[in-house]
């Protein structure tokens, strides 16, 4: 299945993928809804393109996905004001450096608020916004998880921990709504030049900017992959292609042979 949703909301939509992703959605006449933690910045975006797309394609709303417990009544607000909505990108990250062999250097906090931005945060909001989404004849949750998710880098490892907690998710989540109109999308970056790995809150990196895949090429791939589709509905992208086929078909292969339904509830 090819891309066709038409109005999408994308969580983390303030720098790096999340914007660029925006971007590319609006210039092929999508419209889109953004979320972040940053005012200034979706202001700066709307600004910027509310002259070539018209209001009617754009909005956004000013939300912290790690306030878990507020999720619930935000999804109610937005579905009510955006009840067009067929796509939500769940793309919410940080990265942080660790070094558990100096434990005195560990802020566990600081760990928390990782795991909670990248993985639970994807949880509450999936749970969050699944009822508007299945009564829909076709829609989509789209996530963007990581390379990291299934080779770990050890510097960032709860990083990794979360990346491949959210792919193990996304992956039976798939399942339970198999037969539903909701479509389960993974977007599969390698390292992205964007600042994610900025000195200011990775102090170890150096020139963090320069890191990865220009931010221009994976979005122009990304975009030609999700329109080309693909039976699995995962997308690794530039180098991360090579580890998901080494990886992935046996993990699918073992998953074949074991039960695949979801709770009894």
């Amino acid at each position: 299945m090819n891309f066709a949703y038409k109005s999408i909301l994308v969580v983390g939509a303030t720098s790096g993928i999340g914007y660029g992703l925006s971007e590319k959605f609006l210039a092929e006449g999508r419209k889109v809804v953004l979320v972040g933690r940053r005012k200034d910045r979706l202001e700066e975006f709307v600004e910027k393109y509310v002259g070539k797309y018209g209001k009617e394609m754009m909005g956004y709303y000013v939300f912290d996905v790690t306030k878990l417990e507020e999720i619930g009544s935000w999804v109610e607000i937005v579905t009510k004001e955006h009840p067009d909505l067929d796509c939500v990108l769940l793309n919410s990250g940080i990265q942080r450096g660790f070094n558990f062999s100096k434990p005195s250097t560990v802020s566990m906090s600081l760990l928390q608020n990782e795991l909670a931005t990248n993985y639970t945060s994807h949880v509450y909001l999936t749970h969050a916004f699944l009822p508007f989404l299945l009564k829909k004849q076709s829609a989509s949750l789209m996530y963007i998880s990581s390379g990291l998710a299934l080779v770990p880098l050890p510097r960032c490892l709860n990083y990794c921990a979360t990346k491949a907690a959210l792919h193990q998710f996304i992956i039976s989540l798939r399942l339970h709504l198999k037969g539903t109109g909701v479509h389960v999308l993974e977007i599969m970056p390698p390292s992205v030049q964007t600042e994610l790995h900025d000195e200011e809150v990775q102090p170890d990196i150096k020139d963090g900017r320069q890191i990865g895949m220009p931010i221009g090429d994976f979005i122009e791939e990304t975009w030609a992959m999700l329109m080309e589709g693909n039976e699995y509905e995962e997308f690794p992208v530039g180098p991360v292609k090579e580890w998901y086929a080494a990886m992935e078909p046996g993990r699918r292969y073992i998953l074949s042979k074991i039960p695949q339904a979801p709770a009894e509830c």
